[in-house]
C-alpha cells in the first residue's frame, strides 16, 4: 500500500454551467494505492473550492467540496474474474507505472456539484418585475401591475370617469 498526498490545478471544465471548480484552481489529492490481484485499486478523497452563482438570486457563492474517489486500475490486458471477455467498457487501465485519475475525479466532482446550487435554503430569488433581490427589497416589496388582457378595459374605464366629470 502507498498514499499519495498531491495538489494539482482543476482541469477545463469540471462542473456545470451554474457551479464548477475553476481551471486552474488548486485540489489537493489524498490518495491510497492498494495492489490487489486484477491492478490497483485507487481510493481516497479530493477536495477543492466550487465557485458559482445562486440560481435563484445570481449572487455568487463559494463552497468547499469534498469528494470521495475509488476505482480499479487494471492491468493491461488482464480483465477482473467477472467479466472474463474483457466486455466492460469503464474499466481503467494502468499506463505502465501511471494512472490517469482525471476521468475519475471529473465523475466524482460533477456528481456531487449541487444540481441548483443556492446561496441559502431560504433565498427568495429575484422580483419578476423589477428585478431587485428580493432579500434586499424587504417583504412589502410589490408592484401594482395591470394584466395586458385587461388593459383595454381599464383604458375603457378611465376614459367613461372623464366623461362624468
Amino acid at each position: 500500500m502507498r498514499t499519495v498526498r498531491r495538489s494539482v490545478e482543476a482541469p477545463a471544465d469540471l462542473g456545470t454551467a451554474v457551479v464548477g471548480v475553476a481551471e486552474g484552481s488548486p485540489l489537493e489529492l489524498d490518495l491510497r494505492l492498494e495492489s490487489v490481484m486484477e491492478g490497483v485499486l485507487v481510493s481516497g478523497t479530493a477536495r477543492g473550492t466550487s465557485t458559482g452563482e445562486c440560481v435563484r438570486c445570481l449572487d455568487p457563492l463559494e463552497r468547499e467540496l469534498v469528494v470521495d474517489l475509488q476505482e480499479l486500475y487494471t492491468y493491461p490486458g488482464r480483465a477482473p474474474e467477472d467479466d472474463p471477455d474483457g466486455t466492460q467498457d469503464d474499466l481503467h487501465e494502468l499506463d505502465g507505472d501511471h494512472l490517469d485519475v482525471e476521468p475519475v475525479l471529473r465523475d466524482a466532482v460533477v456528481l456531487a456539484l449541487p444540481f441548483q446550487p443556492v446561496c441559502s435554503p431560504d433565498c427568495p430569488g429575484l422580483c419578476a418585475d423589477c428585478g431587485v433581490r428580493l432579500a434586499d427589497a424587504g417583504p412589502g416589496h410589490q408592484h401594482d401591475s395591470v394584466d395586458p388582457r385587461w388593459a383595454a378595459l381599464q383604458a375603457l374605464a378611465s376614459d367613461r370617469g372623464q366623461e362624468e366629470d
